[in-house]
């Protein structure tokens, strides 16, 4: 699929389920890695990621298509377009958008830590990549001292 198709696709979905023309940009971005799409609030454009087609089909791509033309529709009338805004999902569950898109492997990194510091009041766990020095740092809970585990 070019990026000419998605925009015809993004203005049909458009027309049939918000009853609303789109009237910007919609373009594949390759540099996009953990979302299927997102909304550029200032240009009103939409990018989506073209991975999640190739991978999961059609099917998947208008869900997310469905996702951003809500942060879209709303945010043009001045509306509550974030995910936490009740408009954001009353909307999002008329037209049967994805609240989340699937992962694509290989894209999404696993966090790896080197380092794990133990509360030693409340024993909670943190994980850290970098080496933290226990005189400076208290835990973010409590205010109790923390220790090294591993």
């Amino acid at each position: 699929m070019k990026d000419e198709e998605l925009q015809k696709l993004v203005e049909s979905i458009s027309e049939e389920w918000f009853e609303l023309s789109f009237n910007h940009a919609a373009t594949f971005n390759s540099r996009l890695r953990t979302t299927g799409g997102r909304y550029l609030l200032r240009s009103h454009n939409l990018e989506f990621n073209k991975k999640h087609f190739d991978q999961f089909g059609m099917e998947e791509l208008i869900g997310i298509i469905k996702h951003e033309l809500c942060h879209y529709h709303l945010h043009l009338k001045r509306k509550g377009y974030k995910h936490q805004d009740q408009d954001f999902k009353k909307l999002l569950n008329q037209v049967g958008g994805s609240r989340y898109c699937q992962v694509v492997p290989g894209q999404r990194r696993i966090e790896e830590y080197k380092h794990l510091y133990e509360c030693r009041d409340c024993m909670t766990k943190f994980k850290r990549k970098r080496k933290m020095d226990t005189a400076k740092y208290v835990c973010g809970r409590c205010r109790g001292r923390l220790r090294k585990i591993s």
